[in-house]
């Protein structure tokens, strides 16, 4: 049998974050072979996060990814229980290795997606991080975005706790830097708004449905005729849109005007066509 140093032991320890003891009972079970040792760690961390599986995940974070092109970026939402490992550097980490690959990958069915590296997939990674951190931690949700042209801004809020992605597309190449400034603006305004979606009619029907129906049993409160309700209730849907649809908010820094305008006008300053019309935006 193999003698176990304290030296492969701390080596262990710094290559997995698991205690001195597991990594011990580690390499004594794999007689020093420090490949097996990471290996029989895994399945070990595997066993304890369907044990932690279970536990609610309400704290966690957010982090953007964005290409030095500015035309293709990702954000990714993970969870796990406090704020303590929200905050710890190997969860950061783990954080931002997700957005690289969703940015490379896609935001489709992400837990199952194979490393770029091959070596494993972001599943393996999130168990592994479970058996390092002692916390159930779950991938909770992505977004990509990818452009022909135009810059995509994003923006982190509350270090981590909401998190936001505009796209600006353009007609043809245009100043950069104007537009990142743009874009981050939006993606600002959109961080500090109820912003549900950009137009009035991307919002959801379900979601009108419900708001009307509220807006109804309110007005009938006041007694008045069918035909007033049903006018009431229609300026109060269209209140509704402007509060929650982007386009039509007044915008945070220059509330004169609406984020429309804002970008209308900077289009006519760069001579170019921006299209403003998606985001993205999680949140704890």
């Amino acid at each position: 049998m193999a003698e176990i140093t304290a030296a492969a032991v701390k080596e262990l320890r710094e290559l997995t974050g698991v205690p001195m003891m597991d990594c011990k009972k580690a390499l004594v079970e794999t007689n020093g072979d420090m490949e097996a040792a990471k290996d029989f760690l895994r399945k070990r961390g595997q066993a304890k996060a369907i044990k932690k599986s279970s536990r609610e995940t309400n704290d966690g974070a957010i982090a953007a990814y964005v290409s030095d092109d500015l035309r293709t970026a990702s954000l990714v939402k993970l969870s796990c229980e406090t704020d303590f490992v929200a905050k710890n550097e190997r969860f950061q980490n783990l954080l931002q290795t997700i957005c690289s690959q969703v940015a490379t990958q896609g935001d489709v069915e992400v837990p199952g997606q194979t490393l770029v590296d091959g070596s494993g997939t972001i599943q393996d990674l999130l168990t592994q991080s479970v058996a390092e951190l002692g916390e159930n931690i779950q991938f909770a949700e992505a977004k990509r975005f990818e452009l022909d042209e135009g810059v995509i801004g994003s923006y982190i809020h509350m270090t981590g706790k909401i998190g936001v992605l505009v796209p600006i597309a353009t007609s043809v190449a245009a100043d950069k830097d104007q537009l990142t400034s743009l874009a981050r603006d939006i993606a600002m305004h959109i961080a500090a708004t109820p912003a549900e979606a950009v137009l009035p009619e991307q919002v959801d029907q379900s979601v009108l449905d419900k708001e009307k129906e509220v807006f109804v049993a309110q007005a009938r409160e006041s007694g008045k005729p069918d035909n007033i309700i049903e006018k009431m209730v229609s300026g109060r849907i269209q209140k509704f849109l402007k509060e929650i649809c982007v386009s039509s908010q007044p915008f945070v820094k220059d509330p004169q005007r609406t984020v429309q305008q804002l970008v209308d006008d900077k289009a006519k300053e760069l001579g170019v066509e921006l299209r403003f019309d998606s985001f993205a935006k999680f949140n704890f």
